[in-house]
């Protein structure tokens, strides 16, 4: 989406943003932002510190599983009052063949390497604790610990069996997610299609799965809410079918259940489900978004005679929800990603990634507000709130977190044929950032953190305790051509291969 489809000239929004005015005026905190970082390093800025928390193939228990590949989205709950006891779920998106199966370009890939490329993927379920130290531990052997994968069998929450199955075997390019108010994680299946294709395409996808596992397509795209303590799975469908990022939770107050997600592509959509009852998604109506007119959109084919005369049921119009959006007029996006709510405006924030063809090559940030606060409205007001550039510091949002003061943090997301080139060249590193929302700073961007090279920051998420920062350094040296050309080193350093792993970072009290 290009904003002038929101009624916001392109020339003329480093203007427009609704805290552009403030920028030059506002005081510094007592920390100041990190300069351009292009060093294969974790930096951070002084007052804070980070140290690793878990990384790829730390042994979780006594049955052998390990923590997977390319961790992104973090979620916690607490399992004491004291909120010191908790359990973590950390998505494991995709891997990368040469460092997870040793599988190299050119060859034929094994059903040994397809294997443990399975058992790579999905999520962990960690059981963590607060030290007297202030820092947060895993606990290693714990019973809680356990791993879903691409291997696991999970229920299809559906009205019928999809692809002649009610079950679907694995969870698999899970990429951002949410918590739900019943203490269950909702993991995100986003690149779906680089397993086992998709169900109207060449099914020679990226990894070479389809070759030695014939599974359905349509059994993934899903949004998949996990019990970390029973250790169950189940996929929504109700949710549609499409690359969801993420998946944001609210209350309605009635008590239902009002999840946000985007659709992680170009020229895609925004999408919102309400529950049909309180403390369930597996039942509840889908709906598009809009933005033109601030209306969300009913995919149901019972309100929708073009949606009637298309699909033959509902699970049908589900499975192709992008084509359902399509045909009810929804607002093509550009790169809709992470989705968080202000806990204290209880505005709605999407990070727009970017869209070069249109003219958005920094992308943006989206605010939705819904009409009288209600999330259950149909009517809501869309506007730009920031915009990505050389000015304001930052490039590609992509994963957002609210902390309980209502402060926003942020990744960005510059892809590897960008990244410290040419017009990028101006941000080095992927990085995280710190605005503020209320007060004399009230937007102004601090640098944080800088990545290493190839990587991005992923999944923040602040701890129980909001003294902590947990953040997922996904895909350092992702563009390694060989194990002798290796574009990365971290964490180790030296000529070790680089490993993806979460770190935890300390927030001083300034913050």
């Amino acid at each position: 989406m290009g904003y002038a489809s929101l009624g916001v000239g392109l020339s003329s929004l480093g203007r427009s943003s609704l805290f552009a005015k403030t920028l030059a005026k506002t005081p510094e905190f007592s920390f100041k932002s990190l300069g351009i970082h292009r060093e294969d390093s974790v930096k951070i800025i002084e007052g804070f510190s980070y140290e690793i928390f878990i990384r790829y193939g730390d042994i979780l228990n006594s049955d052998g599983d390990r923590f997977g590949y390319n961790n992104d989205f973090v979620g916690m709950i607490p399992l004491n009052s004291e909120k010191t006891d908790a359990l973590m779920w950390v998505n494991h998106e995709y891997p990368i063949p040469l460092f997870v199966s040793g599988f190299k370009a050119g060859e034929t890939k094994t059903k040994a390497q397809v294997i443990l490329e399975q058992k790579s993927v999905g999520g962990s379920i960690l059981r963590v604790k607060l030290n007297r130290s202030g820092n947060w531990e895993w606990q290693r052997d714990d019973k809680f610990n356990r791993r879903i994968d691409a291997q696991t069998d999970i229920p299809l929450i559906a009205d019928r069996p999809i692809a002649g199955f009610k079950k679907a075997i694995g969870t698999l390019a899970n990429c951002s997610g949410g918590v739900t108010p019943w203490n269950t994680f909702l993991t995100c299946e986003e690149n779906y299609g680089d397993y086992y294709g998709e169900w109207d395409l060449d099914p020679n996808e990226k990894f070479g799965w389809a070759a030695h596992f014939s599974n359905p397509p349509e059994h993934y795209g899903w949004v998949v809410e996990v019990d970390p303590k029973k250790g169950s799975a189940k996929k929504l469908c109700a949710l549609g079918r499409f690359s969801h990022e993420s998946a944001t939770t609210t209350l309605a107050p009635d008590g239902r259940c009002v999840v946000y997600s985007g659709d992680d592509a170009t020229d895609r959509c925004l999408y919102k489900f309400i529950s049909e009852r309180p403390g369930s998604l597996d039942r509840g109506e889908l709906f598009v978004a809009d933005t033109l007119n601030g209306k969300w959109l009913s995919l149901d084919m019972k309100k929708n005679p073009k949606l009637k005369k298309r699909f033959k049921d509902q699970t049908d119009a589900l499975i192709h929800a992008r084509e359902a959006a399509d045909l009810v007029g929804g607002t093509k996006l550009n790169r809709p990603e992470d989705i968080e709510q202000d806990p204290v405006s209880k505005d709605i924030f999407v990070a727009l990634t970017g869209n070069a063809e249109k003219g958005d090559k920094f992308g943006s940030l989206l605010r939705i507000q819904e009409k009288n606060s209600d999330p259950r409205s149909l009517e809501f007001t869309a506007n730009e709130f920031m915009m990505g550039g050389p000015s304001l510091g930052f490039a590609c949002p992509d994963n957002l977190a609210f902390d309980a003061k209502g402060n926003l943090w942020m990744t960005s997301d510059i892809g590897q044929r960008s990244i410290n080139k040419k017009d990028f060249e101006i941000f080095g590193n992927n990085s995280l950032f710190y605005i503020p929302m209320k007060g004399a700073e009230a937007g102004k961007i601090f640098k944080v953190a800088g990545a290493p090279k190839d990587a991005e920051f992923t999944g923040p998420c602040l701890g129980l305790d909001q003294k902590t920062l947990f953040l997922s350094v996904q895909h350092p040296g992702e563009g390694s051509k060989n194990l002798e050309q290796l574009t990365s080193h971290w964490p180790d350093g030296g000529k070790s291969v680089p490993s993806p792993a979460v770190i935890q970072i300390k927030i001083p009290t300034s913050v």
